[in-house]
């Protein structure tokens, strides 16, 4: 066994100290900010919104496009709404809204669904680039730097849950010696993991061979599924984001830790 690779039963957690030490008090339980949404869907930033809550989340903020005011208005009263685009996407306007309310945050999560728009993309290229804190990506919010891999794999305080397919376009623009494929097993997935977290900054969660997989910092666990989670990424994202907030010391305990909590 490596000594960097540590495998977790999914109901026993390896670090149980931090269930137990966990705060009681919503008002220390910290401030998430979530982002996501189109005009076309929101369902990414609702179920991160509920993943949070369920995981301890002192208090969430949920930001999504204006376009989908009219559409969800009653029946997501978490939503707080930001200029969009023509086409009911972030629009550039809603940058500076983004950047106010990641500083009353202590951390943000881009949850996805944010469709495909220029626009947007630079919207999320500029906000990643001028925020310095915890920001975990997943679903679509990822595919916006795959083109430019070094801005997230490089930035520190960054947790990327991506699918295994999204892990290989990454891998390949980061011009990595040894490529993600499917035919991998899991030692060599782990080795692989192992090797591009020490070489880049950014925590990693994915999913291959009915397991999941968490690096961050060369380390790395593994947790193998008894049940496939169909929006695994997105709520593993919401509980993810939480329990490294509030773990800020113990990042990939705490990254270990969170994806018992969802399965």
């Amino acid at each position: 066994m490596h000594d960097y690779w540590v495998r977790q039963n999914i109901e026993e957690p390896l670090f149980p100290d931090l269930l137990w030490s966990r705060p009681e008090n919503r008002r220390q339980a910290g401030k998430l900010l979530i982002a996501g949404g189109n005009a076309h869907g929101f369902a990414a930033a609702a179920d991160a919104y509920a993943a949070a809550e369920a995981a301890g989340i002192g208090r969430a903020r949920v930001l999504i496009p204006d376009s989908l005011r009219k559409t969800i208005g009653r029946v997501f009263a978490a939503g707080e709404y930001v200029p969009s685009t023509p086409s009911g996407s972030f629009s550039r306007r809603s940058l500076a809204e983004l950047l106010a309310l990641s500083q009353w945050a202590d951390a943000v999560l881009l949850a996805g669904d944010f469709g495909r728009n220029s626009e947007t993309a630079i919207v999320l290229e500029q906000f990643a680039a001028k925020y310095d804190g915890q920001l975990t990506l997943t679903k679509d919010a990822a595919d916006y730097f795959i083109k430019t891999p070094a801005q997230l794999l490089d930035r520190s305080e960054t947790l990327l849950i991506v699918s295994f397919a999204q892990l290989q376009k990454f891998a390949a623009g980061a011009g990595v010696t040894t490529a993600f494929t499917f035919d991998m097993d899991l030692l060599r997935v782990v080795k692989t993991l192992h090797d591009f977290t020490k070489r880049h900054q950014a925590a990693i969660i994915t999913k291959h061979l009915d397991t999941i997989f968490v690096a961050a910092g060369g380390r790395v666990s593994t947790t193998k599924l008894t049940k496939d989670i169909e929006i695994w990424r997105v709520q593993t994202a919401g509980t993810a984001a939480v329990w490294w907030l509030q773990n800020p010391s113990k990042a990939f305990e705490a990254l270990t830790s969170a994806v018992t909590q969802d399965s």
